[in-house]
């Protein structure tokens, strides 16, 4: 998705803008190239010290008129902006859905809000919002500055550290819609890449209510290997899993993992090969990462990815 294929109430808005606002750069540039063709063509000849008195005049009347239209011109870009810039920060009221974003160096942290802490959920990368509805988008960072931006749903907004901004989108159809931040973070500032899936209210009740269950019990010999491995190692000391003793907050939380498109933030499409060659060397596809190389051995590793697909 991009700017252009806008899906979002907000990106039709700003996407009509994006016309007349063409339309006005696109004349003021012929405008000014032919003003610089007719200068070119009427230069004075290199004996001229002067103009005559009424050409001087006219000349006058034209830098004055073309003054005038520039202004013109940027007063009715203003006016527009302003209006689309009203129209899609217009606050939804305090019924629409509360979804906490936070940015991390580099990958994002979703939380989804409830009036009870037991009814909090907690995700990664992917964002799930229902169709026809606008959700309220609260926005944070704990290093650097971010920039939260669906390029099909709806404009950019900044994370600052140290403060809360808000954005408000609603999608008009179901998809899967492609997010990106958009201020340079830092080394691995073009894989913070996310996903806004929007679909129908009951599925999206559906996956909200599962997304508020403990991790599953493996079944499996190598599963149960596989969690063993997990709280016994470095893992636990970074992800969390609800429903074990894994807790940690630095990395993200791991609890549906197997649920989602991707890992990584959408570095990697999530399969059984990318989820073990990211386990055993993020620095491969992601250097600069957080996320240290595994000093799994071959049989604990394959346990741990066993144990992980368990956890939808």
């Amino acid at each position: 998705m991009n700017a252009f294929e806008a899906q979002g109430q907000a990106g039709l808005i700003m996407g009509g803008l994006w016309n007349p606002m063409f339309a006005m750069a696109v004349v003021t540039f012929v405008l000014v190239v032919g003003a610089l063709a007719w200068a070119l063509f009427r230069r004075r000849a290199p004996d001229e010290t002067s103009l005559e008195p009424g050409r001087q005049r006219s000349m006058s009347r034209v830098v004055g008129v073309a003054v005038g239209a520039t202004m013109l011109v940027l007063f009715v870009c203003l006016g527009l902006d302003i209006s689309v810039g009203r129209a899609i920060t217009a606050n939804p009221g305090k019924h629409a859905p509360q979804i906490r974003v936070t940015g991390h160096q580099w990958w994002w942290e979703v939380h989804y809000r409830d009036s009870v802490a037991q009814g909090w959920v907690t995700t990664a990368n992917e964002i799930h919002v229902p169709v026809g509805q606008t959700v309220a988008i609260e926005l944070r960072s704990t290093d650097v500055i971010h920039s939260f931006w669906p390029p099909g749903l709806t404009g950019k907004r900044d994370l600052i550290p140290g403060n809360e901004n808000t954005l408000w989108l609603l999608a008009d159809s179901s998809g899967v819609y492609r997010g990106q931040c958009a201020e340079y973070c830092g080394h691995q500032h073009a894989k913070m890449a996310f996903e806004i899936i929007a679909e129908p209210a009951d599925s999206f009740a559906r996956w909200l209510a599962a997304q508020r269950d403990t991790a599953s019990t493996p079944t499996s010999p190598l599963a149960l290997r596989g969690q063993e491995v997990f709280l016994g190692s470095t893992c636990s000391m970074c992800h969390a899993i609800a429903g074990t003793p894994a807790g940690s907050r630095v990395g993200p939380d791991l609890t549906h993992v197997a649920s989602r498109r991707t890992i990584a933030a959408g570095t990697l499409r999530n399969t059984r090969g990318n989820l073990t060659g990211w386990i055993a060397d993020p620095q491969a596809f992601k250097p600069g990462a957080k996320m240290p190389r595994s000093e799994l051995s071959s049989t604990d590793l394959e346990a741990v990815v066993a144990y992980l697909e368990t956890l939808r």
